[in-house]
């Protein structure tokens, strides 16, 4: 079976010439169906740009991205954003909520477009919803929310559906420590149920759950190593479940 994710020699440059950034040097990366890659570095090493490239927002100006086994360079425009919507969660760290719905219909959004009738796909975001403690907030919009809460919608929205791939930018950065431990136990369970995840992070605590930590400085993949032992290794002697606190009420 293909890898959720694999990028073979991927370059991303920005520009030409003496001004040109090279946000991305010749990165090799495969994610196995149930796994957790944590992604770190300094600012600028090119960490959300990886995500980006890997999820097809971007192409690289070097290498080729694979998703499920499929090449992204041999797929339309029209193809890779079925893709997308069929097999990869993407959490921005700006949420990219659209204004106009509400919490319950951006989670549904990408499920209808991919044909799934609004009855179904309304219950499928309601469940998501009440995993991450917001069912109460299904019918808010997303100024009436607040930034944690915003965040875990659009961490619904990514989940949503039949999905093998997630890829989060800070998805924990909006919210207090017990509710971005509720985001990671979701993130996690999803992994068990044989999705690959791809999470970028400053926070050292979050890349403990991960099965895997990439280092990334100046666009090159430098190390890749187990995380020091942390909340994931510690759950069977932990509570039972977060409970969402006030921070991001």
């Amino acid at each position: 079976m293909s890898a959720p994710l694999e990028l073979r020699g991927v370059s991303k440059t920005y520009g030409a010439g003496p001004s040109a950034v090279r946000a991305l040097v010749d990165v090799d990366l495969t994610v196995a169906a149930g796994e957790m890659v944590a992604v770190m570095g300094p600012s600028g090493s090119g960490k959300s740009t990886l995500l980006t490239v890997a999820g097809s927002l971007e192409e690289p100006t070097a290498g080729q991205v694979f998703i499920e086994g499929t090449a992204l360079s041999g797929l339309s425009r029209d193809d890779r954003a079925r893709l997308r919507r069929r097999h990869i969660g993407y959490v921005f760290q700006d949420f990219n909520l659209l204004a106009g719905l509400t919490a319950v219909e951006n989670i549904t959004m990408p499920l209808e477009l991919d044909g799934v009738k609004a009855r179904p796909a309304r219950r499928a975001g309601l469940r998501a919803l009440e995993e991450l403690d917001l069912a109460d907030r299904a019918d808010s919009f997303p100024d009436e929310l607040s930034g944690g809460q915003r965040q875990r919608v659009a961490l619904a929205r990514a989940l949503v559906g039949e999905r093998r791939l997630l890829l989060a930018d800070e998805p924990t950065g909006a919210l207090d420590s017990r509710s971005g431990e509720g985001v990671m136990r979701l993130i996690r369970s999803a992994c068990r149920d044989g999705a690959a995840a791809v999470l970028v992070t400053h926070d050292a605590q979050l890349a403990s759950w991960a099965d895997r930590v990439v280092f990334v400085r100046d666009g090159e993949v430098v190390d890749s190593t187990p995380p020091l032992p942390g909340p994931e290794s510690l759950l069977a002697s932990g509570p039972t479940g977060p409970q969402s606190g006030e921070a991001d009420r």
